[in-house]
Protein backbone atom coordinates (compact mmCIF):
# COMPACT_ATOMS: atom_id res chain seq x y z
CA UNK A 1 0.00 0.00 0.00
CA UNK A 2 1.33 3.53 -0.70
CA UNK A 3 2.70 5.39 2.65
CA UNK A 4 2.23 8.73 3.42
CA UNK A 5 3.58 11.22 5.73
CA UNK A 6 1.75 14.31 6.55
CA UNK A 7 2.61 18.11 7.81
CA UNK A 8 -0.77 19.55 8.82
CA UNK A 9 -0.60 22.81 10.59
CA UNK A 10 -3.16 20.90 13.32
CA UNK A 11 -0.98 17.71 13.84
CA UNK A 12 1.67 18.96 16.74
CA UNK A 13 4.00 15.70 18.39
CA UNK A 14 5.38 16.27 21.68
CA UNK A 15 7.96 14.68 24.21
CA UNK A 16 6.02 14.46 27.21
CA UNK A 17 9.41 13.31 28.78
CA UNK A 18 11.53 16.23 27.84
CA UNK A 19 9.30 18.90 29.11
CA UNK A 20 11.03 21.81 27.44
CA UNK A 21 8.76 24.70 25.72
CA UNK A 22 10.11 23.71 22.59
CA UNK A 23 7.79 20.85 22.72
CA UNK A 24 4.75 22.29 23.89
CA UNK A 25 4.80 25.13 21.39
CA UNK A 26 1.81 25.71 19.25
CA UNK A 27 2.46 25.11 15.78
CA UNK A 28 2.66 28.72 14.28
CA UNK A 29 0.73 30.64 11.36
CA UNK A 30 3.11 30.28 7.87
CA UNK A 31 2.44 32.82 5.52
CA UNK A 32 3.48 33.25 2.07
CA UNK A 33 4.73 36.78 1.55
CA UNK A 34 6.01 37.52 -1.94
CA UNK A 35 7.51 35.14 -5.05
CA UNK A 36 8.87 35.60 -8.58
CA UNK A 37 10.05 33.46 -11.32
CA UNK A 38 11.81 33.80 -14.39
CA UNK A 39 10.66 33.46 -17.59
CA UNK A 40 11.23 29.78 -18.59
CA UNK A 41 13.05 29.11 -21.30
CA UNK A 42 13.07 25.89 -23.96
CA UNK A 43 16.00 24.06 -24.59
CA UNK A 44 16.53 23.76 -27.66
CA UNK A 45 19.38 21.10 -28.36
CA UNK A 46 22.40 23.47 -27.20
CA UNK A 47 23.22 24.46 -23.72
CA UNK A 48 21.12 27.93 -22.49
CA UNK A 49 22.26 31.27 -21.72
CA UNK A 50 21.93 30.47 -17.78
CA UNK A 51 23.11 27.73 -14.89
CA UNK A 52 20.66 27.05 -12.49
CA UNK A 53 22.36 29.86 -10.26
CA UNK A 54 22.01 32.52 -12.70
CA UNK A 55 18.42 31.47 -13.17
CA UNK A 56 18.04 31.70 -9.30
CA UNK A 57 19.86 35.11 -8.74
CA UNK A 58 18.22 36.32 -12.01
CA UNK A 59 14.63 36.17 -10.49
CA UNK A 60 16.09 36.47 -6.52
CA UNK A 61 17.61 40.29 -6.99
CA UNK A 62 14.40 41.96 -8.22
CA UNK A 63 12.25 39.63 -5.65
CA UNK A 64 14.55 41.15 -2.92
CA UNK A 65 14.73 44.60 -3.95
CA UNK A 66 10.91 44.86 -3.52
CA UNK A 67 10.95 43.55 -0.06
CA UNK A 68 11.01 46.49 2.90
CA UNK A 69 13.67 44.28 4.46
CA UNK A 70 17.24 43.94 4.09
CA UNK A 71 18.51 40.57 2.42
CA UNK A 72 20.36 39.78 5.59
CA UNK A 73 17.37 39.49 7.72
CA UNK A 74 16.18 36.08 6.49
CA UNK A 75 17.48 33.17 8.69
CA UNK A 76 17.61 30.67 5.61
CA UNK A 77 17.67 29.75 2.11
CA UNK A 78 16.74 26.96 0.38
CA UNK A 79 16.78 25.87 -3.01
CA UNK A 80 15.55 22.74 -4.94
CA UNK A 81 17.92 21.76 -7.73
CA UNK A 82 18.44 18.33 -9.56
CA UNK A 83 20.89 18.40 -11.91
CA UNK A 84 23.74 20.57 -10.26
CA UNK A 85 26.53 21.54 -12.12
CA UNK A 86 30.22 20.66 -10.54
CA UNK A 87 31.39 24.23 -10.81
CA UNK A 88 27.99 25.43 -8.60
CA UNK A 89 27.95 22.38 -6.16
CA UNK A 90 25.46 23.72 -3.46
CA UNK A 91 23.72 26.25 -5.56
CA UNK A 92 21.40 27.08 -2.67
CA UNK A 93 24.66 29.17 -0.59
CA UNK A 94 26.16 30.02 -3.69
CA UNK A 95 22.90 31.85 -4.81
CA UNK A 96 22.81 33.26 -1.24
CA UNK A 97 26.10 35.07 -1.62
CA UNK A 98 25.87 36.14 -5.18
CA UNK A 99 22.26 37.63 -3.95
CA UNK A 100 23.95 39.62 -1.36
CA UNK A 101 22.21 37.90 1.49
CA UNK A 102 25.92 37.98 3.87
CA UNK A 103 28.56 35.01 4.82
CA UNK A 104 26.94 34.26 7.75
CA UNK A 105 23.69 32.57 5.74
CA UNK A 106 22.97 29.50 6.21
CA UNK A 107 21.98 27.72 3.05
CA UNK A 108 21.48 24.46 1.53
CA UNK A 109 20.06 22.47 -1.53
CA UNK A 110 17.52 19.48 -1.78
CA UNK A 111 16.45 17.40 -4.83
CA UNK A 112 13.43 14.97 -4.86
CA UNK A 113 13.54 14.79 -8.39
CA UNK A 114 10.21 16.48 -9.44
CA UNK A 115 9.32 17.59 -5.87
CA UNK A 116 12.22 19.46 -5.37
CA UNK A 117 11.04 23.10 -5.75
CA UNK A 118 8.08 22.07 -3.43
CA UNK A 119 10.48 20.58 -0.99
CA UNK A 120 11.63 23.48 -0.32
CA UNK A 121 8.81 25.30 0.29
CA UNK A 122 7.58 22.35 3.07
CA UNK A 123 10.83 22.36 4.91
CA UNK A 124 10.31 25.98 4.97
CA UNK A 125 7.28 25.60 6.31
CA UNK A 126 8.02 23.10 8.99
CA UNK A 127 11.34 25.34 10.31
CA UNK A 128 8.65 28.25 10.62
CA UNK A 129 5.57 26.77 11.92
CA UNK A 130 7.61 24.55 14.45
CA UNK A 131 9.33 27.99 15.40
CA UNK A 132 13.18 27.41 14.56
CA UNK A 133 13.02 30.33 11.92
CA UNK A 134 11.14 33.52 11.14
CA UNK A 135 11.85 34.60 7.56
CA UNK A 136 13.16 31.74 4.69
CA UNK A 137 13.61 32.17 1.08
CA UNK A 138 12.67 28.87 -0.82
CA UNK A 139 13.02 28.15 -4.20
CA UNK A 140 14.40 25.70 -7.30
CA UNK A 141 16.14 26.35 -10.19
CA UNK A 142 17.05 23.88 -13.05
CA UNK A 143 18.55 24.53 -16.27
CA UNK A 144 18.00 21.57 -18.34
CA UNK A 145 19.67 22.36 -21.25
CA UNK A 146 23.02 22.02 -19.33
CA UNK A 147 22.80 18.25 -18.70
CA UNK A 148 26.24 17.33 -19.48
CA UNK A 149 26.74 14.34 -21.65
CA UNK A 150 28.64 11.55 -20.09
CA UNK A 151 31.38 9.36 -21.16
CA UNK A 152 30.36 5.45 -21.06
CA UNK A 153 32.22 3.77 -18.38
CA UNK A 154 34.16 1.92 -20.63
CA UNK A 155 35.46 5.06 -21.93
CA UNK A 156 36.48 6.02 -18.23
CA UNK A 157 38.22 2.70 -17.57
CA UNK A 158 40.39 3.53 -21.07
CA UNK A 159 41.27 6.86 -19.81
CA UNK A 160 42.26 5.70 -16.49
CA UNK A 161 44.72 3.29 -18.02
CA UNK A 162 46.37 5.59 -19.94
CA UNK A 163 46.55 8.07 -17.23
CA UNK A 164 48.31 5.05 -14.85
CA UNK A 165 50.82 3.89 -17.49
CA UNK A 166 53.78 3.53 -15.80
CA UNK A 167 56.18 3.28 -18.57
CA UNK A 168 56.26 4.40 -22.68
CA UNK A 169 55.51 0.38 -23.29
CA UNK A 170 52.19 0.65 -21.11
CA UNK A 171 51.47 3.69 -22.54
CA UNK A 172 51.39 2.18 -26.09
CA UNK A 173 49.54 -0.94 -25.22
CA UNK A 174 46.67 1.48 -23.64
CA UNK A 175 46.48 3.47 -26.93
CA UNK A 176 46.14 0.46 -29.16
CA UNK A 177 43.13 -0.92 -26.96
CA UNK A 178 41.19 2.74 -28.04
CA UNK A 179 37.86 2.32 -30.03
CA UNK A 180 36.28 5.33 -31.15
CA UNK A 181 32.79 3.43 -30.05
CA UNK A 182 33.96 3.78 -26.47
CA UNK A 183 33.27 7.52 -26.74
CA UNK A 184 30.18 7.71 -27.57
CA UNK A 185 28.65 10.16 -24.86
CA UNK A 186 25.71 9.11 -23.03
CA UNK A 187 22.94 11.72 -22.78
CA UNK A 188 22.61 12.33 -19.13
CA UNK A 189 19.22 13.73 -18.72
CA UNK A 190 17.82 10.82 -20.59
CA UNK A 191 19.56 8.26 -17.76
CA UNK A 192 18.15 10.61 -15.12
CA UNK A 193 14.34 9.90 -17.01
CA UNK A 194 14.39 6.94 -16.61
CA UNK A 195 13.74 4.77 -13.38
CA UNK A 196 16.67 2.67 -12.15
CA UNK A 197 14.05 0.04 -10.11
CA UNK A 198 11.24 -0.48 -12.89
CA UNK A 199 13.46 0.25 -16.10
CA UNK A 200 11.21 2.43 -17.33
CA UNK A 201 11.24 6.12 -19.16
CA UNK A 202 8.63 8.45 -17.22
CA UNK A 203 7.12 8.53 -20.79
CA UNK A 204 6.43 5.26 -20.41
CA UNK A 205 4.94 5.32 -17.22
CA UNK A 206 2.57 7.97 -18.52
CA UNK A 207 2.11 5.16 -21.40
CA UNK A 208 1.04 2.83 -18.43
CA UNK A 209 -1.43 4.72 -16.90
CA UNK A 210 -3.40 5.94 -20.72
CA UNK A 211 -4.07 2.09 -21.16
CA UNK A 212 -4.81 1.86 -17.40
CA UNK A 213 -7.38 4.17 -17.31
CA UNK A 214 -8.41 4.40 -21.40
CA UNK A 215 -7.19 7.83 -22.26
CA UNK A 216 -6.99 7.93 -25.74
CA UNK A 217 -4.14 9.91 -28.32
CA UNK A 218 -7.21 12.69 -28.93
CA UNK A 219 -7.78 13.30 -25.00
CA UNK A 220 -4.55 14.00 -24.70
CA UNK A 221 -3.76 15.97 -27.18
CA UNK A 222 -7.31 18.40 -26.98
CA UNK A 223 -5.65 18.90 -23.13
CA UNK A 224 -2.31 19.63 -24.53
CA UNK A 225 -3.99 22.36 -26.60
CA UNK A 226 -5.78 23.92 -23.91
CA UNK A 227 -3.00 24.49 -21.90
CA UNK A 228 -1.25 26.30 -24.73
CA UNK A 229 -3.94 28.37 -25.22
CA UNK A 230 -4.87 29.09 -21.48
CA UNK A 231 -1.15 29.87 -20.88
CA UNK A 232 -0.92 32.37 -24.18
CA UNK A 233 -4.05 33.92 -22.78
CA UNK A 234 -2.60 34.55 -19.44
CA UNK A 235 0.24 36.32 -21.13
CA UNK A 236 -2.25 38.58 -23.13
CA UNK A 237 -4.31 39.51 -20.25
CA UNK A 238 -1.20 40.60 -18.27
CA UNK A 239 -2.22 37.45 -15.86
CA UNK A 240 1.99 36.76 -14.88
CA UNK A 241 2.81 40.44 -14.37
CA UNK A 242 4.97 40.26 -11.48
CA UNK A 243 4.89 36.56 -10.91
CA UNK A 244 6.90 36.45 -14.19
CA UNK A 245 10.25 38.91 -13.96
CA UNK A 246 12.99 39.59 -16.98
CA UNK A 247 16.05 37.38 -17.44
CA UNK A 248 18.94 39.40 -19.28
CA UNK A 249 22.13 37.30 -20.62
CA UNK A 250 25.38 39.04 -20.20
CA UNK A 251 25.47 40.25 -23.45
CA UNK A 252 22.34 41.67 -23.53
CA UNK A 253 19.43 38.99 -24.60
CA UNK A 254 16.02 40.03 -22.65
CA UNK A 255 13.70 36.90 -21.86
CA UNK A 256 10.35 38.39 -20.45
CA UNK A 257 8.17 35.52 -20.96
CA UNK A 258 8.17 32.25 -21.24
CA UNK A 259 8.77 30.83 -25.14
CA UNK A 260 7.81 27.52 -25.26
CA UNK A 261 4.27 28.66 -25.24
CA UNK A 262 2.26 27.98 -29.42
CA UNK A 263 -0.66 29.56 -28.81
CA UNK A 264 -1.94 28.83 -32.74
CA UNK A 265 -1.55 25.20 -32.18
CA UNK A 266 -4.14 22.33 -32.65
CA UNK A 267 -5.29 18.66 -32.30
CA UNK A 268 -4.73 18.43 -36.30
CA UNK A 269 -1.58 19.70 -35.82
CA UNK A 270 -0.73 17.88 -32.92
CA UNK A 271 -2.09 14.71 -33.83
CA UNK A 272 0.85 14.44 -36.45
CA UNK A 273 3.36 13.80 -34.17
CA UNK A 274 4.38 10.10 -34.27
CA UNK A 275 4.48 8.73 -30.36
CA UNK A 276 7.89 9.40 -28.56
CA UNK A 277 7.95 6.87 -26.31
CA UNK A 278 5.99 3.46 -27.21
CA UNK A 279 5.83 3.63 -31.05
CA UNK A 280 3.83 3.47 -33.36
CA UNK A 281 0.82 2.69 -31.33
CA UNK A 282 1.54 5.28 -27.81
CA UNK A 283 -0.54 7.97 -26.96
CA UNK A 284 2.08 10.21 -25.77
CA UNK A 285 3.99 12.54 -28.41
CA UNK A 286 6.23 15.86 -27.93
CA UNK A 287 3.06 17.91 -28.19
CA UNK A 288 1.25 16.21 -24.81
CA UNK A 289 4.44 16.03 -22.94
CA UNK A 290 6.05 19.01 -21.14
CA UNK A 291 9.01 20.58 -22.56
CA UNK A 292 12.62 20.24 -21.08
CA UNK A 293 13.18 23.66 -20.24
CA UNK A 294 15.37 26.25 -17.72
CA UNK A 295 13.93 28.22 -15.10
CA UNK A 296 13.79 29.27 -11.44
CA UNK A 297 11.46 30.19 -8.75
CA UNK A 298 11.24 31.78 -5.25
CA UNK A 299 9.19 32.17 -2.43
CA UNK A 300 9.22 34.26 0.29
CA UNK A 301 7.91 32.40 3.39
CA UNK A 302 7.19 34.03 6.86
CA UNK A 303 6.06 34.03 10.59
CA UNK A 304 3.86 35.81 11.90
CA UNK A 305 5.88 37.51 14.19
CA UNK A 306 8.08 38.32 10.72
CA UNK A 307 5.31 39.94 9.41
CA UNK A 308 4.53 41.78 12.18
CA UNK A 309 8.83 43.00 12.51
CA UNK A 310 8.89 43.63 9.39
CA UNK A 311 5.23 45.22 7.97
CA UNK A 312 5.00 42.49 5.52
CA UNK A 313 2.15 42.10 3.11
CA UNK A 314 1.36 38.51 3.20
CA UNK A 315 -0.60 36.68 0.01
CA UNK A 316 -1.61 33.47 1.31
CA UNK A 317 -1.30 30.90 4.28
CA UNK A 318 0.41 27.34 4.34
CA UNK A 319 -2.71 25.64 5.80
CA UNK A 320 -0.81 21.66 5.11
CA UNK A 321 1.30 19.36 3.23
CA UNK A 322 1.36 15.68 2.39
CA UNK A 323 4.14 13.56 0.71
CA UNK A 324 3.25 9.86 -0.57
CA UNK A 325 4.72 6.52 -2.37
CA UNK A 326 3.74 4.11 -4.77
CA UNK A 327 4.94 1.67 -7.25
CA UNK A 328 7.13 3.86 -9.85
CA UNK A 329 5.83 2.00 -12.64
CA UNK A 330 2.62 4.30 -11.73
CA UNK A 331 4.02 7.38 -10.55
CA UNK A 332 1.67 9.55 -12.56
CA UNK A 333 -0.93 9.07 -9.83
CA UNK A 334 0.95 10.36 -6.70
CA UNK A 335 -1.40 13.32 -6.73
CA UNK A 336 -4.02 11.20 -5.81
CA UNK A 337 -2.71 10.04 -2.61
CA UNK A 338 -1.14 13.27 -1.62
CA UNK A 339 -3.88 15.25 -2.04
CA UNK A 340 -6.77 13.02 -1.15
CA UNK A 341 -4.72 12.34 2.38
CA UNK A 342 -5.07 16.72 2.55
CA UNK A 343 -8.83 16.62 1.84
CA UNK A 344 -9.51 13.92 4.21
CA UNK A 345 -7.89 15.76 6.73
CA UNK A 346 -10.04 18.88 6.16
CA UNK A 347 -13.01 17.28 5.31
CA UNK A 348 -13.39 18.31 1.83
CA UNK A 349 -14.40 17.19 -1.77
CA UNK A 350 -12.77 17.99 -4.67
CA UNK A 351 -14.61 20.50 -5.77
CA UNK A 352 -14.62 22.14 -2.38
CA UNK A 353 -10.88 23.81 -3.43
CA UNK A 354 -11.56 26.66 -5.34
CA UNK A 355 -8.45 25.94 -7.84
CA UNK A 356 -6.09 22.79 -8.53
CA UNK A 357 -2.38 23.12 -10.04
CA UNK A 358 -1.27 19.57 -10.83
CA UNK A 359 1.57 19.79 -12.15
CA UNK A 360 1.33 18.66 -16.21
CA UNK A 361 4.51 15.98 -16.67
CA UNK A 362 2.26 14.46 -18.97
CA UNK A 363 -1.63 15.33 -20.34
CA UNK A 364 -1.95 11.37 -19.86
CA UNK A 365 -0.83 11.68 -16.54
CA UNK A 366 -3.08 14.65 -15.43
CA UNK A 367 -5.92 13.41 -17.37
CA UNK A 368 -5.31 10.13 -15.65
CA UNK A 369 -5.35 11.08 -11.83
CA UNK A 370 -8.78 13.25 -13.23
CA UNK A 371 -10.09 9.63 -14.14
CA UNK A 372 -8.88 7.58 -11.15
CA UNK A 373 -10.52 10.02 -8.67
CA UNK A 374 -13.85 8.65 -10.39
CA UNK A 375 -12.70 5.33 -10.51
CA UNK A 376 -14.82 3.26 -7.32
CA UNK A 377 -11.67 0.46 -7.40
CA UNK A 378 -9.12 2.72 -7.03
CA UNK A 379 -10.69 4.82 -4.73
CA UNK A 380 -11.22 2.20 -3.07
CA UNK A 381 -8.10 0.12 -2.70
CA UNK A 382 -5.36 3.09 -3.49
CA UNK A 383 -7.00 5.83 -1.43
CA UNK A 384 -9.25 3.72 1.27
CA UNK A 385 -12.09 5.65 0.23
CA UNK A 386 -15.90 4.01 0.74
CA UNK A 387 -16.92 6.22 -2.21
CA UNK A 388 -15.27 7.72 -5.21
CA UNK A 389 -14.19 11.40 -4.88
CA UNK A 390 -16.06 12.26 -7.99
CA UNK A 391 -15.46 14.37 -10.59
CA UNK A 392 -12.68 17.45 -10.65
CA UNK A 393 -14.37 20.58 -12.39
CA UNK A 394 -12.17 20.94 -15.61
CA UNK A 395 -12.83 25.06 -14.76
CA UNK A 396 -10.58 24.71 -11.78
CA UNK A 397 -7.39 23.13 -12.82
CA UNK A 398 -4.49 24.55 -14.85
CA UNK A 399 -5.96 27.94 -15.47
CA UNK A 400 -3.41 29.12 -16.74
CA UNK A 401 -1.82 26.26 -18.75
CA UNK A 402 0.81 24.34 -17.26
CA UNK A 403 4.11 22.33 -17.99
CA UNK A 404 2.99 21.50 -21.45
CA UNK A 405 3.06 25.11 -22.39
CA UNK A 406 5.79 26.32 -20.48
CA UNK A 407 7.91 23.66 -19.61
CA UNK A 408 9.03 21.55 -16.70
CA UNK A 409 12.41 22.69 -14.85
CA UNK A 410 12.03 19.49 -12.47
CA UNK A 411 14.07 21.36 -9.35
CA UNK A 412 11.75 23.96 -10.14
CA UNK A 413 7.99 23.02 -11.23
CA UNK A 414 7.13 22.30 -7.43
CA UNK A 415 7.86 25.80 -6.20
CA UNK A 416 6.72 27.56 -9.83
CA UNK A 417 2.77 25.88 -9.24
CA UNK A 418 2.58 26.84 -5.30
CA UNK A 419 3.45 30.42 -6.39
CA UNK A 420 1.57 30.66 -9.40
CA UNK A 421 -1.93 28.91 -7.59
CA UNK A 422 -1.33 32.04 -4.91
CA UNK A 423 -1.47 34.84 -7.41
CA UNK A 424 -4.23 32.84 -9.88
CA UNK A 425 -6.61 32.80 -5.94
CA UNK A 426 -6.11 36.56 -5.47
CA UNK A 427 -6.75 37.30 -9.60
CA UNK A 428 -10.23 35.63 -9.12
CA UNK A 429 -10.82 36.69 -5.29
CA UNK A 430 -10.80 32.44 -4.27
CA UNK A 431 -10.12 31.17 -1.33
CA UNK A 432 -8.47 27.80 -1.14
CA UNK A 433 -5.96 25.93 -3.26
CA UNK A 434 -4.19 22.59 -3.81
CA UNK A 435 -0.80 22.69 -5.55
CA UNK A 436 0.37 19.05 -6.29
CA UNK A 437 2.49 16.89 -8.56
CA UNK A 438 4.01 13.51 -9.30
CA UNK A 439 7.59 12.56 -8.97
CA UNK A 440 9.84 10.21 -10.26
CA UNK A 441 10.51 7.50 -8.78
CA UNK A 442 6.92 6.94 -7.11
CA UNK A 443 6.25 10.13 -5.28
CA UNK A 444 4.30 12.77 -4.75
CA UNK A 445 3.67 16.06 -2.85
CA UNK A 446 0.84 18.17 -2.34
CA UNK A 447 0.11 21.52 -0.73
CA UNK A 448 -2.65 23.37 0.73
CA UNK A 449 -2.99 26.94 0.54
CA UNK A 450 -5.96 29.50 1.93
CA UNK A 451 -5.11 33.36 0.89
CA UNK A 452 -5.56 36.10 3.23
Amino acid sequence: MPRRSSNSETVQSTNQASGTDKSARSPRLVYIVDGARTPFIKARGQPGPFTPVDLAVQCGRPLLLRQPIPASAFDLVILGCVNVLPEEMNPARVAALRLGMGEAMPAFTVQINCGSGMQSIDTAYKYIRDGHSDLILAGGAEALSKAPMMLTEEAARWLAGLNSASSPQDYARQLAQFSPSQFKPEISLAKGLTDPIVGLSMGQTAEVLAQQFNITRQAADEYAVSSHQRLAKAQREGWLDGEVVPAVTSDGTLYTQDDGVRADTSVDALAKLKPAFEPPYGQVTPGNSSQITDGASWLILASEEAVEKYGLEPLAIIKDSEWSALDPKIMGLGPTLSATEILKRHNSGLNDIDLWEINEAFAAQVLACTSAWEDPEFCRVALGLDEPMGCLDPERLNVDGGAIALGHPVGTSGNRIVLHLVNALRRKKLKRGIATECIGGGQSGAILIETV
